[in-house]
């Protein structure tokens, strides 16, 4: 069944003031808490809140801004120098959510899996961790970059399969630095047209990230199975067009 977007979830709830009270258990001082993969938000008993847990893979070439991308969803600091992930790195995001149908709010918890690229190449094994039951892949390439936008294709082929039931999602990161830009608006036109897949474009603007992640949040939960009891019902896989 196709859902247009924003059917499902209230994309912009996390500006309204019903809200605070769910934020705040992933703030503290008012910055975003860093959780373990054991943590998770601390919640009163009165507040019945679903947890609803996905594994999602970033995946691209080295120096695209992986470990960039998932330090600024999960709202820690920026690394100060670059180096290449040695192994696999994993960030814990929880945000959430309101049900447009029900009301009902839900806590989504993002398992962001990071592979360097080196590591992947000489070490089978390690893809094969970050596609086990995953839920999402997200393609990075960099604007800056175009030897990454060019290698998107090799990477969507050798990753998935047509067959895979995850939801398949493009990030440009690096899209700020437009003087430096290496890939143009008719390139992602062309790629969106051929691929079908989704291209999202983030600077160096947090506002622009935190926009980002219900967007994600959105696409997961339309796309990705599910099955979530919000009064008596359940929530099956629902295709997206975004």
């Amino acid at each position: 069944m196709s859902v247009p977007p924003g059917s499902i979830i209230v994309s912009d709830w996390h500006r309204c003031p019903d809200s605070r009270e769910f934020f705040s258990k992933i703030l503290h001082k008012k910055r975003r808490r860093k959780f373990g993969l054991l943590e998770a938000p601390m919640m009163p008993p009165q507040m019945n809140v679903d947890l609803v847990r996905y594994k999602v893979f970033l995946s691209g070439k080295t120096g695209v801004g992986k470990s960039a991308l998932a330090a600024r969803l999960a709202g820690l600091d920026l690394p100060k120098m670059h180096y290449e992930t040695t192994g696999i790195e994993t960030t814990v995001v929880f945000w959430p959510v309101r049900l447009k149908e029900s009301g009902r709010v839900l806590f989504f918890r993002f398992e962001l899996w990071d592979c360097g690229e080196s590591a992947m190449r000489r070490f089978d094994h390690m893809l094969l961790s970050c596609k086990e039951k995953v839920d999402a892949i997200l393609f990075l390439f960099s604007f800056t970059d175009r030897g990454s936008f060019d290698d998107l294709t090799n990477q969507i082929s050798r990753i998935t399969e047509p067959s895979d039931r995850v939801v398949k999602l493009v990030v440009g990161t690096k899209f700020d630095l437009f003087m430096h830009t290496d890939v143009t608006e008719s390139d992602v036109t062309h790629f969106q047209e051929v691929w079908g897949l989704p291209v999202f474009r983030v600077g160096g603007d947090n506002n622009a990230v935190l926009a980002f992640i219900p967007l994600v949040v959105f696409g997961v939960l339309g796309e990705a199975r599910i099955d979530v009891y919000v009064q008596n019902v359940s929530y099956e896989k629902e295709e997206v067009i975004l």
